[in-house]
């Protein structure tokens, strides 16, 4: 990619799963130099060694922290925004360290990106900040508005600022792919929610695909999103089974602290000016100061309100689709016994090709009590 060769990056939150995908795709196409912010020195260490590449320098800091954000920011055009405290059920019992970390932190890593000359930061946001039910969506959505209200206060600054916003990132770090690999493996029962529950798939590789989109079409205040197929968490289970060629069996643990049954992308607000750009959806800012009286007689006034981009009404994918899409991923195929990869790839159609029946309802599925 012609915008990564000889530049330099700053990747906060660089050792995590993100984080990882995002460097290692930065050093594949001639990054000059990429820098990782992070609090976990015993991850850095682990990294330094699994890349041995000098290009990588390695910053111990904390966004809470401006000045480590300022230390590392010196020198660099681009700064990916990955830090963050992105585990629900830890975020509702700490919501003050979410805050620290997701709002106050974010506004460290514009200021600092400001002062230190960068050409463009992307911050890295979630489904959960939309119609926010949790602490960490919660926490997402006052980012957002953090850089939004930056870009206001700056019309002319040199720093283009954007974020992006995808949904559940198949694989990382805390995921409930993984998990379900385990328990499959050692033969017990699937823990699901509620298999009714859907959410957004993507993968770390299209994620990276996300970010680079924004650095080279954002605009400054844009909030970009990839469009993403879903799939219930009922037909994700019984998709890592058939991986295995093992019954679908499952136990109801019931929706955990502040869980959605439908995650958003967009809400129906955001879609009434949200742009189409193929695999993309642009939210452009709503650049209108305070001075309301101007819009007394003006905006939006056509009295229409489209449907909200979700998980429910997103594209729906069945088990077979699924099971291509996980087959697919170097995580499951690294999980899966060599003769069952090979008869998955024989046998498993393309999500686009061969069309299959969806997982059947929970009470014709074997569930533990």
């Amino acid at each position: 990619m012609g915008a990564v060769s000889d530049r330099r990056f700053l990747v906060t939150g660089g050792t995590g799963s993100f984080g990882q995908a995002v460097v290692s795709h930065l050093l594949k196409h001639g990054a000059a130099e990429v820098r990782i912010l992070s609090r976990d020195e015993a991850k850095q260490e682990a990294m330094r060694i699994r890349l041995r590449d000098p290009r990588v320098r390695f910053y111990v800091g904390d966004v809470r922290d401006r000045d480590s954000v300022l230390r590392a920011a010196r020198g660099v055009e681009f700064v990916y925004h990955a830090a963050a405290l992105k585990q629900v059920p830890s975020c509702e019992f700490f919501p003050l360290e979410a805050v620290r970390t997701n709002v106050l932190g974010s506004m460290n890593v514009l200021e600092a990106s400001e002062q230190a000359g960068v050409s463009a930061v992307v911050m890295l946001s979630t489904d959960k900040a939309v119609y926010p039910v949790n602490a960490m969506g919660m926490t997402k959505a006052l980012m957002e508005k953090v850089a939004t209200a930056f870009v206001r206060a700056h019309p002319d600054s040199p720093t283009r600022v954007c974020c992006v916003r995808y949904g559940n990132v198949m694989c990382s770090r805390g995921s409930v792919i993984p998990l379900f690999l385990d328990q499959v493996r050692a033969g017990q029962p699937l823990t699901v929610t509620n298999p009714n529950m859907t959410r957004f798939l993507m993968s770390l590789e299209e994620s990276v695909r996300l970010v680079e989109y924004a650095f080279t079409h954002g605009e400054s205040g844009d909030v970009l999103i990839q469009k993403a197929s879903a799939c219930t968490i009922g037909d994700l289970a019984a998709a890592v089974c058939g991986l295995f060629d093992v019954p679908t069996t499952m136990e109801i643990i019931g929706i955990r602290h502040a869980e959605k049954m439908h995650e958003t992308l967009a809400g129906s607000e955001e879609m009434m000016r949200a742009q189409d750009l193929g695999d993309f959806l642009r939210i452009p800012i709503d650049d209108r100061d305070l001075n309301y009286a101007l819009y007394v007689d003006e905006g939006h006034s056509d009295g229409t309100e489209p449907d909200a981009f979700t998980s429910d009404n997103a594209p729906r994918l069945n088990v077979a689709e699924v099971m291509a899409v996980l087959a697919s991923l170097p995580e499951v195929g690294a999980a899966l016994p060599p003769s069952r990869l090979t008869a998955v790839a024989n046998t498993v159609p393309a999500p686009s090709q061969t069309p299959a029946p969806s997982a059947p309802p929970a009470d014709e599925l074997a569930v533990v009590p």
